[in-house]
This record gives structure tokens, C-alpha cells and sequence, in this order.
């Protein structure tokens, strides 16, 4: 209990639960498993490569924003030499318990994005990989000089699969970030972007796997996933935007 007589749980699997009321995440047990299968085959090694190459040698304090199943945090701590504390944390309680399984020295929590339970000023790197963003809780939290490193899709993200489920002139046939990038720039000017594009392998047992991870399948005709199942193909596209900002650069 802390001194103001707030009470948080910590678990038999060592991560402690900071929401104040349930909330129910669309990711169930099986997508969040095949996510993990898949991004432990490869699928977002050129993104956690990219947040490696931006992190200061120096130790730094990470916190991974929505980090569900932990292994991009658990990827980019591999390239370290042990020195960073990170801490991450998503809404998904289900997630979080597969993050505690991972071998890494992170600390895993069930926290809500929009009342982060960390104090002012404490971490020098924010990761936010496709997840929303709450900006003045990113200020307030991101010590002087910390950076916020945000990776956002672009129109050519898993194009294959995209394709493959929604015929053309459907809604979901196409994807726009700008509304996301172009909200981004409001609050950091001068902001930086990479652009990092790469294919990868899709091995036949991983295809449905693929199919499940992401949200795509949802709401999709179920005719239309049999027959992609069916026809499974030997690559996938990674096409997304790192941009990278310090809050402090900006009125916070």
C-alpha cells in the first residue's frame, strides 16, 4: 500500500496489476500466442534492430507502451549488455502473463496508457510500437533529453495478407497513417522519420499464424479466409515509419 492508501496486486507470475477497473482487450489467448510465434520467427526484427540503433549506449530507463506479449521489449533488450532498466506494460492481462514468461530482465505490468502509474520524469526512452499515444502522459513521464520512439504502419504493411482478405473497393482494402503521422508533428516539429520496409519468410506451418495475430481477420468474410488459408503465400511485407521526438524540445 502506498502512503495515499492505494493498494496494487502482484501476482504468483511477478507483475503487478495498477488498473483500477477491468478492462476487456480484443486480443485473445490464441492471437496473442500466434503473435508471439510470429514475431519470434522474425517479423518485427528490422523494427526492434531500428529501436537498438537509436538507444544510446549509456544505460537508459525504457518503458514499452502496449508492449503485449513482450518480445519486441524482450528483442531490443537482447541487443543491450544488461545495463537498462525497462519496465512494460499493456491493458492486456493475458498479454502480461505471457510477457512474465519471457527471459529478459524486463518488468511487465497491467497499467491503462491514459493514467500511466510511473512519477514525472523517469524514463529516457519511450517505445510505442502500434499502439495509441497519450501525449502529455508521454511528456510527463520522458526525462529531459528522453526520447519518444514511435513506429506507426504504413499503406504496404503485410500488403500481402491485406489484399489477400479484402477485395478491391473495400474499406479495409487500403491503409492511412496520416492522420496518426500527421497528429505525431503537431505536438514534436521536429520530429525525425525513417521509413523501414523488408520482407519476410512465411513458413507454411507459421501461415495461419499470420492470419490470426492480426486484427485484419476480424469482422472478414469467413469464405474469403478459408480460401486464403488454402492459398497460403511464402512472404510478407513489413513497411512502417519510426519516427523519433524529444518531448523536451517542446512546451510541455
Amino acid at each position: 500500500m502506498c502512503p495515499q492508501g492505494h493498494n496494487v496486486d502482484l501476482s504468483k507470475k511477478g507483475m503487478l496489476y495498477f488498473m483500477q477497473r477491468a478492462v476487456a482487450s480484443e486480443y485473445d489467448d490464441a492471437m496473442l500466442a500466434a503473435r508471439r510465434r510470429m514475431l519470434q520467427a522474425g517479423l518485427f526484427t528490422g523494427i526492434t534492430d531500428a529501436f537498438a540503433a537509436h538507444l544510446p549506449a549509456t544505460p537508459q530507463t525504457i518503458l514499452d507502451v502496449g508492449c503485449g506479449e513482450g518480445t519486441p521489449l524482450a528483442a531490443v533488450l537482447a541487443h543491450r549488455n544488461g545495463q537498462d532498466t525497462a519496465v512494460g506494460f499493456d491493458i492486456s492481462k493475458p498479454g502480461i502473463n505471457l510477457a512474465t514468461q519471457l527471459a529478459t530482465g524486463a518488468f511487465f505490468c497491467v497499467a491503462d496508457l491514459a493514467q500511466m502509474p510511473f512519477t514525472n520524469q523517469q524514463f529516457t526512452a519511450v517505445l510505442d510500437l502500434f499502439s495509441p499515444s497519450a501525449y502529455k502522459e508521454f511528456n510527463r513521464i520522458i526525462a529531459p533529453g528522453g526520447q519518444l520512439l514511435k513506429v506507426i504502419p504504413n499503406a504496404d504493411y503485410l500488403i500481402e495478407l491485406r489484399q489477400a482478405i479484402f477485395p478491391a473497393g473495400n474499406v479495409h482494402a487500403q491503409y492511412d497513417n496520416s492522420n496518426v503521422l500527421d497528429l505525431f508533428k503537431q505536438h514534436y516539429p521536429r520530429a525525425t522519420s525513417e521509413r523501414i520496409r523488408y520482407q519476410v519468410p512465411v513458413a507454411p506451418e507459421r501461415f495461419a499464424d499470420l492470419m490470426l495475430m492480426t486484427p485484419m481477420h476480424w469482422g472478414a468474410d469467413q469464405a474469403r479466409l478459408a480460401q486464403v488459408a488454402a492459398q497460403p503465400f511464402p512472404e510478407i511485407t513489413v513497411d512502417v515509419t519510426l519516427l523519433c521526438a524529444q518531448p523536451s524540445e517542446v512546451n510541455r
